[in-house]
């Protein structure tokens, strides 16, 4: 993996921490059936694993494993991209001495997943490719200035419960100060090799830096671990961490960080392109066609997303019209955006108000969850404000995972900047979105689920995760979500995202489109602010081809769901169809599908 596919793990399918053990996962047990291949399988499964945690220390953390939280890792290296290039080689060749058809049906499942990720993965190493991923190595979306500080401000996931973990947090921290200088090191060599970021994205990091380097020293985001102490730390102990916290925020990050920021905004920005798309770079489209398939796990092209999400947003339009018409609003569909994006009724007053909104339609639905699912998360759900520090480019709301044992709750973050904007109507699908049944079902399930090898339980494709999420949306009906109908508007202004970003994102990056142009098509296909559109288009430029597994992946289980219906007819179940699509964790679009194929074959039911 890649260390820019890595951070998109952290931050889009967000990759949830154990609750600290220092612990590693136990060696594969058999199961009842298996065979002598099902046993080297899961063994390949477990080494890999293990391999792979010790070469990536922050995915190590994230999932609660301490062994190797004093160091960082060797993040935009060449050791680092050699030693993971190695690990799938060597991982892939192990699998083809294994007899697929003598396993059981659960563990061809496993196989074809780690096949297929293998192999993704693989091809992500085409000289070509790599140069692209090399030259290109953070964004405002990507970088490590993007996630790190939340991560080690003592309210992330790393943990802060003994004085081992605030040591080990001064050393990550140091090696954080290394990755981003081995950053600059990449993009001089990037402007060698005409490869280099848009403007706008400049921009925006040098935004990020002045952000973080104006919090100062008692305010910085990384000082936050030593403003309250367990009660284990001594008095002596706590005045010596926070004389050395200080120390190196006044000596390492702030400098490393100023030293960032002043070569983009002095060598870089003067040298970046005014194009925002890949096919403007040297080898941008073959990226772009490998982010395709790397993202939706399908083989498609450029045009083929374009038409899809063309042939989607007209039919989702025909939707609102018919909605506008519900409500009783006199005018066309762009008067009707217009009246959704000003008028004062849909504009929240006050933060708390957003946050309350929340907290009760989270109630409303879980009263009908029953209804849809047989089985529920143990790890609790907490609503949270982005925090300041980066809420200005952040979306509208995320999720970050909990722990498998329940420790830590997953949160739904919500943003409130430019709080005029953070419209109500969108409210209700936003949080089935991130958070019931959407991410946190899916993403939490999955963790908890202890019968399945790490990667499954741990990982995830886009695909799957964002289409799971867009599929939970369509559930409002189901959990209650039907008495507002502007509530409903806001649905499909959500579906309509989405499938606009399939038109938008391989517009910028296979059509040449612009940022305004495709601002202005967001606008005039939605009712979405002006804040929204542009953060939505300055993602895609940033993040590009991972907006499109969103309605890919949404319509595949659509169709899967649809398919069973028709199979099955009165013995379908919608609780059962849930807990096949999500009992074995993060699935490739075609490994799922014939997974349902196998279930409507066996005539449905509850799983076995």
């Amino acid at each position: 993996m890649s260390v820019k596919l890595m951070i998109v793990a952290l931050l889009s399918t967000t990759i949830a921490a154990a609750s600290a053990t220092a612990q590693a996962l136990p060696p594969p047990v058999a199961q009842p059936g298996d065979s002598a291949n099902d046993a080297r399988l899961k063994q390949l499964f477990y080494d890999s694993d293990e391999a792979s945690l010790k070469r990536n220390p922050v995915e190590a953390i994230f999932r609660g494993d301490l062994r190797y939280a004093d160091r960082l890792g060797d993040y935009l290296t060449d050791a680092y991209l050699a030693a993971e290039r190695a690990a799938i080689e060597h991982d892939l060749a192990a699998l083809k001495t294994i007899d697929r058809t003598k396993l059981t049906a659960t563990d061809q499942i496993a196989y074809d997943v780690f096949k297929t990720r293998n192999e993704t993965d693989l091809a992500g190493y085409a000289p070509a490719i790599l140069k692209v991923q090399r030259d290109l190595p953070i964004d405002h979306f990507q970088g490590f200035q993007t996630f790190y500080p939340d991560f080690a401000s003592g309210k992330g996931a790393a943990p802060f419960k003994t004085l081992a973990d605030y040591e080990n947090n001064l050393r990550r921290n140091a090696q954080y100060a290394a990755v981003l200088i081995r950053a600059i090191w990449l993009f001089r060599q990037g402007m060698k090799d005409r490869i280099v970021q848009p403007k706008l994205v400049v921009t925006n990091m040098i935004q990020e830096f002045d952000n973080l380097i104006a919090e100062g020293v008692e305010g910085s985001t990384f000082y936050g671990p030593v403003k309250t102490f367990p009660a284990t730390i001594t008095a002596a102990d706590q005045a010596r961490l926070k004389a050395a916290y200080a120390a190196q925020i006044r000596d390492v990050i702030t400098p490393t960080h100023q030293r960032m920021r002043d070569f983009l905004a002095k060598t870089y920005l003067p040298v970046a392109r005014d194009t925002v798309g890949l096919s403007a770079l040297p080898g941008g489209d073959a990226y772009y066609t490998y982010l395709i398939q790397q993202r939706t796990t399908l083989p498609m092209t450029a045009e083929q997303v374009h038409q899809l999400g063309l042939s989607e947003v007209a039919r989702i339009l025909k939707g609102m019209e018919a909605q506008k018409q519900a409500v009783g609003f006199k005018g066309d569909l762009p008067a009707f955006f217009t009246f959704l994006r000003t008028d004062k009724q849909f504009q929240p007053s006050s933060v708390a108000q957003l946050r309350d909104g929340y907290r009760a339609i989270e109630k409303r639905i879980y009263q009908r969850i029953p209804e849809q699912f047989s089985v529920t998360p143990k790890t609790a759900l907490e609503i949270r404000p982005v925090p300041a520090f980066k809420e200005k480019t952040e979306a509208g709301g995320s999720y970050e995972g909990g722990t498998p044992d329940g420790a830590r709750p997953g949160v739904f973050y919500y943003n409130s900047y430019d709080l005029p904007s953070r419209y109500m109507w969108e409210m209700e699908t936003l949080f089935l979105h991130e958070g019931v049944p959407g991410h946190h079902f899916q993403i939490s399930l999955a963790q908890e689920n202890t019968a399945l090898p790490a990667f499954m339980r741990f990982g995830g494709n886009t695909a799957y995760v964002e289409g799971w999420a867009l599929y939970a949306e369509s559930l409002w009906k189901e959990l209650g979500m039907e008495s507002d109908p502007y509530q409903r508007m806001g649905g499909l202004n959500d579906e309509t995202l989405r499938a606009m970003r399939l038109v938008v994102d391989s517009g910028i990056h296979a059509k040449g489109w612009t940022r305004d142009q495709a601002i202005a098509y967001m606008l005039a296909n939605s009712p979405m602010a002006r804040t929204d559109a542009t953060a939505e288009v300055e993602r895609y430029i940033a993040i590009p081809g991972q907006a499109l597994a969103y309605k890919i992946g949404q319509l595949t289980i659509a169709r899967t769901k649809a398919k069973a219906q028709a199979a099955l007819g009165a013995k379908f179940d919608p609780r059962d169809f849930h807990a096949q699509v999500l009992d074995t964790g993060s699935l490739p679009m075609p490994v799922l599908e014939r997974k349902i194929d196998a279930w409507i074959a066996a005539g449905g039911g509850a799983a076995k």
